[in-house]
């Protein structure tokens, strides 16, 4: 199987990931598909040639191999691995009628843009990129329950027994090489866990990151409009037109019979020049 388009993938994912979404990536392509590539099938190959049991009857074999192994391990973790990066494909695909969108929006508007970084997670792309992260580790954590359930654990027994018709009795089968299938499924688990582990922490850190930037922005409009309405004040209200009487001041040392004799001469003053 060709596995250069989850490459193409992965490596086109990763320009819009944060931290943690390209440790995910690193942990993926490095650790879960280069060892099912590699080495993972060449131990399983033909399983159902290498599963023996002891009787010759027709058919008691193929009847035992499909109740122990329903589906076969190599094939699950396939299927896995398609339905674990398929999310990755929404962000891509958004990004990319983000980026045709800006183009026609250019080409009709005289250089001016809609979007400023088609790849910027805002608006639609967040929650695009959030619903891509809960849907890969809910596969992951369905697949791990689906290989748990049908196999009734993550081990791997030797021997085997079988009462399946058409057996004559029940019979023993054996399964080829199972510690070395056993350390692999192990090892296949334990990076779906970790995977499982990294879109948990990205999600935090994304809903973290977000919740931060809308905090910070109130405060910043707090601040603006506290500062917009200190501005506006009336002129009034800090160069007051009319001073109250309390607020003239008078000499102490003047005394009022001073004061009438002053007023009595600026009021004659003012008569005699009406008169002229």
């Amino acid at each position: 199987m060709n596995w250069n388009w989850l490459e193409d993938l992965i490596s086109g994912v990763n320009n819009y990931s944060t931290v943690f979404g390209r440790v995910w990536l690193s942990v993926v392509f490095i650790f879960r598909v280069m060892v099912f590539v590699v080495a993972a099938q060449r131990v399983w190959g033909e399983e159902s040639k290498d599963f023996e049991c002891n009787t010759k009857q027709p058919g008691c074999t193929n009847v035992c191999y499909d109740h122990f192994f329903p589906i076969s391990h190599i094939r699950l973790w396939a299927l896995q691995l398609i339905f674990v990066t398929c999310p990755s494909l929404m962000v891509v695909a958004h990004v990319k009628y983000r980026e045709m969108k800006d183009l026609k929006y250019t080409t009709t508007h005289e250089g001016k843009h809609v979007y400023a970084r088609p790849g910027k997670k805002r608006g639609g792309l967040w929650w695009t990129y959030l619903v891509s992260l809960i849907l890969k580790a809910s596969f992951d954590a369905g697949f791990l329950y689906i290989l748990y359930h049908i196999y009734e654990g993550f081990d791997l027994p030797r021997l085997l027994k079988c009462s399946m018709d058409p057996c004559p009795n029940i019979v023993d089968c054996y399964v080829s090489r199972p510690t070395e299938k056993k350390i692999f499924t192990l090892f296949m688990v334990v990076s779906s866990a970790v995977c499982i582990l990294m879109c948990i922490c990205e999600m935090f850190y994304f809903i973290c990151k977000k919740v931060k930037k809308q905090i910070k922005r109130k405060i910043d409009a707090d601040r603006q409009a506290s500062a917009e309405t200190h501005e506006l004040k009336p002129l009034s209200a800090a160069f007051p037109r009319h001073k109250s009487r309390s607020s003239l001041r008078v000499d102490p040392t003047v005394s009022n019979h001073t004061l009438e004799i002053v007023t009595r001469g600026y009021l004659k003053k003012l008569w005699q020049q009406s008169d002229t």
